[in-house]
């Protein structure tokens, strides 16, 4: 087992609900990879977005990391607390020109007939400042030559034209929250991030981040994304598609699907273990290259 020297990862939920099995998985695997490095694992709730948090979601998820046997480092960062950190920061990237107002409408952008990996791409249309008449409703952080390249720990080499695959991309949003982009970025160098662990919905958005890392002069940290767990009609488990929420109440049979998931070669007396058990047993058997390299998972959302 390597064993680095300085091991910092996050498990960063957002509060739109309780924890379902995809996002145990993203736990799971996180929290194992931290701890057999010898590492720290840091929780973040993600509630940058307010209108979309759950009132007492984000208490939900805590108890059931708890009852899971995942205790976390340090005292949990919520995002909602730092709009002023990411105002300091939009500041210092507009005092550079990495970033310009925008008066785009989201019809206007989609009108473009330019398609991206996640839907419409910006066409630059303000990069040399908003029309007449118009007033500006977001931020955006400029592209131009942006072509980044890393090799993620499961799904390899990754390369992306983030120019002409996902544009200029959005900081802070015309509805007045700062977008998620900007915040994850800040907030993993504020909480000496190394290594993220997470789904493979996000893979798409890592070179974004990695290149508002460049610009703002922060190293670049080592990636891992794991399969993303679908439904029976091949959809991400999520609220929106109804995903059963763990049940706290009974955890070990979820950590153990979540292990085979992770493609971890679970024995099988550990069918009727304890928590503690099957913690102890993961731990030291724990082979992030056992995962499989793929960007979804078997269809599953029960164990």
């Amino acid at each position: 087992m390597s064993v680095y020297k300085s091991y910092k990862g996050r498990f960063a939920p957002s509060p739109t609900g309780p924890l379902h099995f995809g996002s145990l998985v993203a736990a799971v695997g996180s929290y194992l990879d931290a701890r057999s490095n010898n590492g720290e694992w840091l929780l973040r709730i993600e509630d940058l977005d307010t209108p979309r948090t759950v009132a007492g979601a984000a208490d939900n998820i805590l108890r059931t990391l708890e009852a899971c046997g995942m205790p976390w480092d340090g005292p949990v960062l919520y995002q909602s607390t730092r709009n002023a950190t990411y105002q300091a920061v939009l500041d210092q990237l507009s005092l550079k020109g990495e970033v310009y107002a925008c008066g785009c409408t989201r019809r206007e952008i989609a009108d473009s007939g330019i398609h991206g990996i996640d839907g419409p791409v910006y066409p630059g249309t303000c990069r040399s400042g908003i029309a007449a008449g118009r007033a500006a409703r977001a931020t955006r952080m400029r592209t131009q030559g942006a072509r980044i390249h890393f090799t993620d720990t499961l799904q390899g080499e990754i390369t992306q034209d983030v120019e002409n695959e996902a544009g200029d991309f959005v900081l802070a949003r015309a509805d007045g929250f700062f977008a998620y982009q900007l915040a994850v970025v800040v907030d993993d160098h504020a909480q000496g991030i190394t290594h993220v662990v997470r789904g493979a919905d996000l893979l798409d958005s890592t070179p974004r981040q990695i290149w508002l890392q460049q610009r703002l002069g922060l190293p670049t940290l080592s990636y891992a994304h794991l399969p993303v767990a679908v439904n029976a009609n091949g959809e991400k488990l999520s609220k929106q598609t109804y995903a059963t929420p763990v049940d706290a109440d009974k955890p070990a049979p979820l950590l153990l699907a979540a292990l085979r998931f992770l493609g971890q070669q679970v024995p099988s007396h550990l069918a009727f273990a304890s928590i503690e058990t099957i913690w102890q047993w993961a731990l030291a058997n724990w082979r992030i290259k056992d995962i499989p390299r793929h960007r979804v998972g078997v269809s599953r959302e029960t164990p």
